[in-house]
């Protein structure tokens, strides 16, 4: 399992993921799931995937064979003309890496099923930051007003405090304190996801990346940021009216 978060600002877009990739509880691994490719002036573009990992694997080795030389190497997603061109590229391109490896599978009784979904962020000059997120049949939704964050993998525990702080005109340093105790929910209550995480900050109309590290468990800000979300949680629990036994049920 895995969390990837990808989320919209008036500012640009703030992404996030964790690294592990286990196959069972003795075979727990660290691998990159966020990618990305910039033409400095022209475009920036990064994914971050989720699923099986060779089905991921292939699908980004593919993308980087394209953007090497991409005028040799059609379909490139640094030549395509919109960002809604660079996820159905990318959406086909997964779609048909599934599609093969499951034909090659159903041939062995009993096999796993092959799946994966992948988020896609990025800009083209002279267009709007953009964000997608890609199902596994190559079909894709793109981020909007209503739905300014995409999630992927374990989503159901970061998913909570995302929408009850989010503001799209928020600051890129809320922005990533918000996905850290997105991240830290996840991590607290799913030992498949884990640490280091990996951090992309892109700014609108600036074509390459503002910010990106890896945050591994020893980092102080990111310790400072769950201490202090679990202990603020605890305060606002006992902050709570107390509930009393000795109320009677004055319903019919």
């Amino acid at each position: 399992m895995t969390y990837c978060v990808g989320m919209m600002l008036d500012k640009g877009l703030v992404l996030m993921s964790d690294t592990r990739t286990n196959s069972g509880v003795d075979n727990i691994s660290v691998f990159r799931k966020m990618h990305s490719w910039s033409v400095p002036g022209d475009r920036v573009i990064a994914v971050m995937t989720a699923g099986n990992l060779a089905t991921t694997q292939a699908v980004i080795s593919l993308l980087e064979e394209r953007t090497k030389a991409p005028e040799d190497r059609e379909p490139s997603i640094l030549r395509a003309p919109t960002m809604f061109r660079v996820a159905s590229m990318i959406g086909e391109l997964l779609s048909e890496t599934i599609r093969k490896r499951q034909e090659s599978n159903d041939h062995m009784s009993g096999g796993p099923k092959f799946t994966a979904s992948i988020i896609v962020a990025g800009q083209i000059a002279g267009m709007e930051p953009r964000l997608f997120l890609i199902y596994p049949e190559g079909n894709f939704i793109e981020a909007s007003m209503d739905t300014p964050f995409f999630q992927i993998g374990e989503t159901k525990y970061g998913r909570p405090i995302i929408i009850r702080a989010y503001n799209r005109e928020m600051d890129f340093e809320d922005a990533v304190k918000l996905l850290m105790v997105s991240m830290d929910s996840t991590l607290a209550a799913n030992l498949s996801v884990g640490m280091p995480l990996d951090l992309m900050v892109i700014e609108r109309d600036n074509f390459e990346p503002l910010h990106e590290r890896r945050i591994h468990a020893s980092d102080p800000f990111f310790q400072s940021i769950s201490t202090g979300w679990s202990e603020a949680l605890r305060t606002a629990f006992h902050s709570l009216p107390s509930y009393s036994l000795d109320q009677t049920d004055t319903q019919d």
